[in-house]
């Protein structure tokens, strides 16, 4: 990576994570749809980038959300464990794309069905991971599963949103 694309990188995380802060944390639609777009900082990160770094930024990605919303480190472990899985995810779902060269994780590189496909697989692992632990047991387990429902649909528009309107 070139010092252009540390600097862009660095720039996306600090828009992903202050879109979240200052908008996105007080978009809840009729107390069930959450809008978590601070994913999008950890989700768009360079393909390239070493599975520690990546690790690393998640847990400071997680660590800052959770200061702001106040959840005592909920944030901090579903945003590692998103981190975790997203090189596993990139390597079967884009298999041929990395045997080419380099791939960029955005909307214009892989096209709308291998994004969507991307964005709903990992948004959906996170939701349900960050939702469960909030709930803190099954009882409340339909509850639980629409909100994640409404989330999801509801923080993968947005991170739709967000690509075709960056260039």
């Amino acid at each position: 990576m070139n010092p252009n694309e540390i600097f862009r990188s660095i720039l996306r995380w600090l828009i992903y994570v202050l879109l979240h802060i200052f908008v996105a944390r007080h978009l809840v639609l009729f107390d069930y749809a959450f809008c978590f777009i601070y994913v999008g900082a950890i989700l768009f990160l360079p393909q390239e980038i070493s599975l520690t770094g990546l690790l690393l930024i998640a847990f400071v990605t997680g660590v800052t959300i959770d200061s702001f919303d106040n959840t005592l480190g909920l944030h901090a472990a579903t945003s590692v464990f998103l981190a975790y899985l997203r090189p596993i995810v990139i390597r079967y779902q884009f298999a041929q794309k990395l045997s080419e060269g380099r791939l960029e994780l955005s909307l214009n590189e892989l096209g709308l069905p291998a994004f969507l496909s991307y964005i709903l697989l990992l948004v959906s692992i996170h939701h349900l991971l960050l939702f469960f632990i909030e709930a803190g047991s099954l009882s409340l387990f339909p509850y639980t599963l629409l909100k994640v429902g409404c989330s999801i649909l509801f923080t993968t528009v947005t991170l739709l949103l967000t690509q075709l309107f960056s260039r």
